[in-house]
């Protein structure tokens, strides 16, 4: 006969951090609605607060070369980032208004007793594919040490002896200026979605031919856009995502993104932006620090999202039959 469900056992909240800590494995946890209640509440406000700068331009139809990269690449919305999801094993009980919000959510199911939860098999019918592959890739991230040695030549090598570029901003050092920024270093760039926007005359000038099937292979945790990725790694795993873990990859995301620009060939001096100047021994030293604590931030979250990812799997493993 197959094992009785483990019993439910309180969650505990950290009321500053607005997080859910459940009990691993497959135990259940339930959390009353004073508790989720101000959660939800908290969460709204962090999300609305991280996008503001982004929906007071898209109602004049203001563009951003910096901020944008967010919403256009990844496809974040705002109204998806402001949804808090308590995660895997979290029952939300009713509360005077009835059954929590999430019951008319996407994978959400609600139980006879009222309570609200991620309905996790229906979730892996839709994505179980998608959660195997992250969790294969993020753990392979994890497992390598960090390279700090690549100072963001990927920009350059995206205008490498072009003419037409994707910012409608002027290179710093001119055209010919940034060609010769190029040519003078070696570039190692290991993730293939930058390395797929380089010009054709950069591609050569690479170390690494990175492809999409080798991303598991080459995808390490000093890359600005690996780390990056946590955003876009905790948008695929949707609800299983507490809202406060998703929150920090998205703040994470546009820390990095600012680096990410002004260590690039573009004059960013009319958002009020400094250069890094990676082209000098200081500007290689600027960079590399804060490459360096992204690395460590983006650790942190990768840690936890590979943890909801065993979560998933775990719990998707079949039931035990007696003998």
């Amino acid at each position: 006969m197959t094992a009785a469900p483990a019993p439910a056992t309180p969650a505990v909240v950290d009321g500053a951090g607005g997080r859910v800590h459940a009990p691993a494995g497959r135990q259940v946890t339930r959390l009353p609605a004073a508790a989720w209640q101000p959660l939800l509440a908290g969460h709204e406000r962090r999300a609305d607060s991280l996008t503001a700068g982004h929906r007071a331009r898209r109602a004049t139809g203001q563009r951003h070369a910096i901020d944008d990269f967010l919403y256009d690449y990844y496809g974040t919305r705002p109204s998806v980032l402001r949804r808090w999801h308590p995660g895997v094993g979290v029952r939300l009980e009713a509360g005077p208004d009835g059954p929590a919000p999430h019951r008319r959510w996407r994978w959400y199911t609600t139980e006879a007793d009222g309570t609200v939860r991620l309905d996790v098999d229906v979730l892996l019918a839709d994505r179980g594919d998608s959660v195997r592959f992250i969790h294969r890739l993020l753990t392979a991230i994890a497992s390598r040490p960090a390279f700090t040695g690549c100072f963001g030549l990927h920009e350059w090598a995206m205008v490498y002896r072009q003419r037409e570029h994707r910012h409608p901003l002027p290179l710093r050092l001119g055209q010919q200026g940034t060609d010769a920024v190029v040519e003078a270093h070696q570039i190692r760039c290991t993730h293939f979605d930058a390395y797929r926007f380089f010009t054709p005359d950069a591609v050569e000038r690479n170390h690494l031919r990175p492809t999409r099937a080798s991303q598991v292979d080459l995808d390490q945790p000093g890359c600005l856009h690996a780390s990056m990725d946590c955003h876009k790694w905790a948008t695929k795993l949707g609800p299983a995502v507490p809202g406060e873990l998703a929150l920090d990859c998205f703040a994470l995301a546009g820390d990095i993104r600012l680096l990410d620009m002004q260590a690039s060939p573009y004059d960013f001096s009319s958002y009020g932006q400094p250069s890094v100047a990676i082209e000098t021994p200081e500007g290689k030293a600027e960079y590399v620090a804060r490459q360096r604590e992204f690395a460590r931030r983006a650790g942190q979250l990768r840690a936890r999202l590979i943890e909801v990812c065993s979560t998933l799997l775990d719990r998707a493993e079949p039931a035990r039959v007696e003998a």
